[in-house]
């Protein structure tokens, strides 16, 4: 056998899919419509719960109920709190044949408004927040926000807000320097750009006009609280009862003179959530009972009772096997997931900082991450030979292109997804998402043949 024959038949290197299916272009493109169209509806977990319901009461879902009794092919779903979903498929084999589980979260980084944000400096009025995950702060200035959120008022309603979506409806935003008055910002880290406590958020500069306006301390502070309530009939003590987050105004749209990438706020981890959805959806009789899982609190460690980091997929789990009279231990033990959550993508502009062999590009399919962690893998879930020849095998099978990754080189890169939650249950779990170029920025970049093969992907999954 000649060199070339040899290197054919022993070496192996991700293709790039459209030299090699360029067919999937089109797919791909008509798949991500309806993908971009998801984004802008869901820009909160709990705006992604809401869109969630929507396709699933479509697709013919109902709300578990305990009292039931299913079959092969029943669909159900359970929403926690509005803010954490979970969507199953009952399969044709018995439940303690384990369950094909796949959880993606539905959180990104953001700016969440303080219990008491609203101050007046300089006759400007702001809004004051807590950045919520890992986000660079000096990417947030002089940037278009919307508003969105939830609040409680006295009398017990709840009020959904969005400001700054709607076409003529106003944006908000960070200042940054002039470059003319900025040479000492200019001396500081990256890290430090914009520091936290100078992330505020202007939100008027027109004081209140009344008959007594010399006595009125904060007039503009007072004209924001107006019309505020005006639109929402809340109050400043309102915000003690809110949870509101500021995040990018920008709309999904296409990226580059060929469309090939999907540019858009909230990727990570939303591109998973959503062809994790239609997967689910698609699904008619599987083998296996299937278990779709949108969480969140991902990018603060997968804390609270919407976290992975809780019970609430074990109750679920709970439910199934008690409907079905099976064990919990021998589901759990049987059972197969995807941490389905996405990686970073190689950037030759900053090739320094990973190792190219061992990182995802795009255009090159889904990103199958055997283990995350940082240094030494601390924090990973690091799976197993066996579980990867599983899933690998699917994807081959199913004519699905993937590739490895790494999240950066071995002494600077890092992360952690919900794998090693899912893996606290004693269930076998492995990373599998989208590569993303600029991660947690407030645009992000995905390539629409990797979010495409990420789907089929995870319809082969449950298939």
């Amino acid at each position: 056998m000649n060199g070339k024959d040899l290197e054919k038949e022993l070496l192996w290197e991700a293709p790039h899919i459209a030299k090699e299916a360029p067919a999937e272009r089109e797919e791909a493109s008509a798949f991500c419509e309806g993908y971009k169209a998801f984004l802008n509806a869901g820009k909160t977990e709990r705006e992604c719960v809401k869109a969630a319901v929507e396709l699933l009461e479509k697709a013919g879902y109902r709300e578990f109920d305990p009292k039931a009794s299913y079959k092969a092919g029943d669909k159900v779903y359970w929403n926690n709190r509005k803010k954490a979903l979970a969507a199953a498929t009952f399969g044709t084999l018995g439940m303690e044949e384990g369950l094909r589980m796949n959880g993606a979260h539905i959180d990104s980084p953001r700016l969440d408004l303080m219990p008491n944000p609203l101050v007046e400096q300089a006759d400007i009025a702001y809004l004051k927040p807590h950045y919520y995950g890992g986000i660079r702060k000096y990417q947030w200035g002089a940037t278009p926000l919307a508003m969105h959120g939830v609040v409680g008022k006295k009398n017990g309603e709840m009020v959904e807000i969005s400001i700054g979506e709607k076409e003529g409806e106003p944006q908000f935003c960070i200042t940054d320097l002039l470059p003319h008055l900025a040479s000492e910002q200019n001396g500081r880290k990256l890290g430090e750009g914009l520091k936290g406590e100078e992330l505020n958020i202007i939100v008027g500069s027109i004081p209140f006009m009344g008959e007594d306006d010399e006595k009125i301390k904060t007039p503009v502070k007072l004209m924001a609280m107006k019309l505020l309530n005006e639109m929402y009939g809340i109050t400043e003590k309102d915000f003690t009862r809110a949870e509101i987050e500021m995040v990018p105004a920008y709309k999904a749209v296409d990226v580059g003179l060929d469309r090939s990438l999907v540019g858009a706020y909230g990727q990570d981890d939303r591109v998973c959530a959503y062809t994790a959805l239609m997967a689910e959806t698609e699904t008619k009789a599987p083998a296996h009972t299937t278990l779709t899982i949108l969480a969140d609190k991902e990018e603060i460690g997968s804390a609270g009772n919407t976290g992975l980091n809780s019970d609430f997929v074990l109750h679920i789990i709970e439910d199934l096997c008690q409907t079905a009279g099976a064990d919990l231990k021998t589901v759990l033990r049987a059972s197969l997931c995807l941490s389905s959550d996405v990686n970073a993508a190689y950037d030759p502009t900053f090739a320094s900082v990973y190792e190219e062999r061992n990182s995802s590009a795009i255009n090159k399919g889904c990103v199958l991450t055997k283990y995350t962690g940082a240094r030494g893998k601390s924090g990973s879930n690091d799976a197993s030979a066996e579980t990867m020849a599983k899933v690998i095998q699917i994807m081959d099978e199913n004519g699905v292109y993937w590739q490895t990754g790494e999240l950066g080189a071995v002494d600077v890169g890092g992360g952690g997804t919900i794998a090693q939650f899912v893996a606290h249950m004693d269930v076998d779990v492995v990373d599998l998402g989208v590569p993303i170029l600029s991660m947690h920025a407030p645009f992000e970049l995905a390539s629409k043949l990797d979010v495409y093969n990420t789907y089929k992907a995870f319809k082969a999954f449950y298939k």
